[in-house]
């Protein structure tokens, strides 16, 4: 083992180190108190019903997982299409990515009544236990996903037969791509079915409970909002976290085979090109802990005041992050060291921008989401044109910023040569890997509003005094806000990760052939080039990848349409399961004699079973689909066609889950500001109208605007896993 690789071992160190810290968060949250009797029995109850559908939820998963596993066994072995470890990769992804979300949302359950409880003496201690629980997640996904990337790295070094000219490094990192569909896999269903779940219970409870019967959120005489507080846990915790975690590891593969790429024809600079983004991913997560411990706030903060705490932190991460990489790239004596380190700065800023944004049009402390609450003075009508409003003009600020940036990181990384496109791209790779560095403070402000808001709901059920529950309320409202920004957040980073992906498919296509038996690629006009020379605009020129091509035509456009026919299937399977919500909730009121007197208990079971079997049963189409559509393009219009397909998915994907986060973010945030006493506050023909806004927007900001980046990043990890049957089949 030469210096260079040596230090993958400092990657895996700090793998091991995010997963220690994440324990040691965890232990700390489980030593407080839950409170009360009653505190401790809500939270049971909530505990219950999130283990009960995460095993169902399994159990469907794993019969999608043999099933594929043996398809792909069979390509590998039967049709030798495949390489031998891609089974084994593909389980191991997906099994680290469940175990990611399992973790994150077990922790959720058990710390929402300790932040109930913790709210009771001050604000900063609810603040502390609710965000450093939520670090368990940011940790755990970063600490799995890195372990994962570093173990893989140095089984498939040891095991992968030497080859020439910098090849070995190209067939492992190929290989290494394969377990992000796995990941990928598992984040679809557990985001899509997590979603459909939680949100067939919220606005189930919301329609009927608030709107109808005229009682406050969380309730306890309302049967639906166990479940409701469940399906935060099982969407936006465990859900989230699968997300974040392919989309963490696709960046960190992606770059890595972008790099061995473009050192193919210098071996000793190749092996620290792929070292590279796994040693930023390490930094990161050492910088990440030591953000998470900076937050905190004083008593009778505003809303203001907890996003600076938390800015704090995160910010704090990123600069020392993007100073950090410099020294790495140095260190590593990459070649173009330093404007390399740009893009890695490019991506991290591009992230804050994004962020920022988002939380310009999403926060109740800003004219945006003031104005829809404004808005409600004419009723529910004029709510929902002014948040769907929002949300279009929303996706100018990320969208330019993603374009900014792509286009710097290429110039930075290629030495501002753009024919230099191989090192333009890992520009790109890097780029996203450092947009992803400071995931484990991120993604722990995301998962923090989760268990606020269930914290929130305990406290209600509760009957706590009055002071508690404006406290939860107020890091209620800050959740939805960090749960707004790292939806824009993990759009952003899918777009840069789906990009480097894209690059990455044509080095898995020349695998491929090579791996059928094609050596030489013949162009139309007679010239010939060994496969194995071959560069991306060589395989560009010989396959006709040009919008001339009514392939790549074919192909965006059946790209941009799965982006809606997706939320399509996810928009639809929420409103069925709510209706049946809706309709059990209202049984509830009419045959529970007691319930509205608070002198009978509600069948909370009921409601949560109502949703586990909607969401199980409404998960299987959508996701079905975002598996099947790349490999039927790819046997019907070829190489193109899938390119055109993944395109066309990356823009109009993006787009639209910027749209749909944003919107649904502001509608949720103007009911709050009306909620504070605004506009009338609680109960008024206002608040109603943002009720209404705010169950519109629970699907789009929590079911189909996330689930569309793991539906961009899977279709390009199925097109890399049967990139060697799309070589050697194609019927145009």
């Amino acid at each position: 083992m030469n210096n260079s690789e040596s230090w993958i071992f400092v990657a895996l160190a700090a793998a091991i180190l995010a997963l220690v810290f994440a324990y040691i968060f965890f232990r700390q949250m489980m030593k407080k108190s839950e409170g009360t009797d009653a505190m401790k029995k809500i939270a049971e109850h909530v505990r219950k019903g999130a283990m009960s559908y995460i095993w169902q939820q399994y159990k469907v998963v794993v019969i999608v997982f043999v099933v594929l596993s043996l398809f792909f066994v069979y390509l590998a072995y039967g049709l030798e299409f495949q390489n031998k470890w891609v089974p084994f990769a593909f389980l191991t992804g997906g099994f680290f990515s469940g175990l990611a979300g399992f973790i994150g949302m077990k922790t959720a359950t058990y710390a929402s009544a300790r932040t109930t409880n913790a709210a009771r003496t001050s604000l900063d201690a609810g603040l502390k236990v609710a965000f450093r629980s939520g670090g368990v997640m940011g940790l755990v996904v970063v600490g799995l996903a890195l372990l994962d990337v570093t173990v893989w790295y140095l089984v498939l070094n040891h095991f992968v037969e030497d080859a020439d000219s910098g090849h070995k490094l190209m067939i492992i990192t190929t290989t290494m791509l394969t377990f992000g569909m796995g990941a990928s896999t598992q984040a679809l269903f557990a985001r899509v079915g997590g979603g459909i779940y939680t949100k067939a219970a919220d606005v189930g409870a919301d329609l009927v409970g608030k709107v109808e019967a005229g009682i406050p959120e969380d309730d306890p005489r309302n049967p639906a909002t166990i479940a409701d507080n469940v399906g935060d846990n099982v969407g936006d915790v465990a859900g989230m976290g699968a997300d974040l975690y392919e989309s963490y590891a696709g960046s960190i593969l992606a770059t890595m085979a972008l790099g061995a790429s473009a050192f193919l024809a210098n071996e000793s600079m190749q092996l620290r090109a792929v070292i590279a983004p796994m040693l930023i991913a390490a930094v990161g997560i050492v910088l990440s802990i030591l953000g998470i411990y900076m937050v905190r706030t004083r008593e009778g903060a505003g809303m203001g005041e907890l996003l600076k705490s938390l800015g704090f932190g995160i910010n704090v991460s990123s600069v020392l992050i993007a100073l950090a990489a410099f020294g790495i790239l140095y260190m590593l004596k990459l070649e173009n060291w330093f404007w390399i380190s740009m893009s890695v700065v490019v991506g991290l800023i591009v992230g804050v921008v994004i962020g920022k944004s988002t939380e310009y049009y999403t926060s109740h402390s800003f004219k945006p989401t003031r104005k829809v609450a404004e808005s409600t003075g004419t009723g529910p009508a004029t709510v929902i044109i002014s948040g769907i409003g929002l949300g279009m003009l929303s996706t100018a600020i990320p969208v330019i910023a993603v374009v900014t940036g792509i286009i710097l990181a290429f110039l930075f990384a290629s030495g501002f040569d753009l024919g230099n496109l191989s090192m333009g791209l890992y520009g790109i790779g890097i780029a996203a890997v450092g947009m992803l560095s400071t995931l484990g403070i991120t993604l722990a402000s995301d998962a923090y509003g989760p268990i606020a808001d269930n914290a929130g709901g305990n406290a209600e059920m509760c009957h706590l005094e009055p002071e508690v529950r404006q406290r939860t309320d107020a890091l209620d409202a800050l959740g939805n806000t960090t749960a707004a920004t790292g939806k824009g957040f993990a759009i952003g980073s899918a777009a840069l990760t789906a990009l480097a992906l894209l690059a990455s498919y044509i080095e898995e296509i020349k695998i491929g052939l090579i791996r059928i038996g094609e050596t030489v690629l013949e162009f139309a006009d007679g010239d010939t080039i060994e496969v194995a020379k071959a560069n991306i605009v060589d395989f560009m020129n010989y396959y006709n990848v040009s919008l001339m091509n009514p392939k790549v035509l074919a192909g965006m456009f059946l790209g941009s349409m799965m982006a809606f026919v997706f939320c399509g299937l996810t928009m639809n399977a929420v409103g069925r399961a709510a209706q049946q919500m809706v309709n059990e909730v209202r049984r509830q009121f009419r045959e529970i004699v007691g319930i509205m007197e608070g002198k009978a208990e509600p069948d909370y079971e009921r409601c949560v079973a109502i949703s586990t079997k909607g969401a199980q049963r409404e998960m299987i189409l959508p996701a079905s689909l975002a598996i099947a559509a790349p490999v039927l393009t790819g046997l019907i219009f070829g190489v193109p066609g899938v390119l055109g397909l993944l395109t066309g998915g990356l823009a109009a994907g993006f787009v639209l889950a910027i749209f749909m986060a944003n919107a649904g973010g502001a509608w949720d945030n103007a009911k709050k500001y009306i909620e504070e006493g605004n506009y009338g506050g609680k109960g008024s023909d206002n608040h109603h109208a943002a009720v209404v806004g705010d169950t519109v927007g629970d699907p789009f900001k929590d079911t189909s605007g996330p689930s569309l980046n793991i539906l961009i990043k899977l279709m390009s990890m199925v097109s890399i896993v049967m990139a060697g049957v799309t070589a050697a089949f194609s019927l145009l």
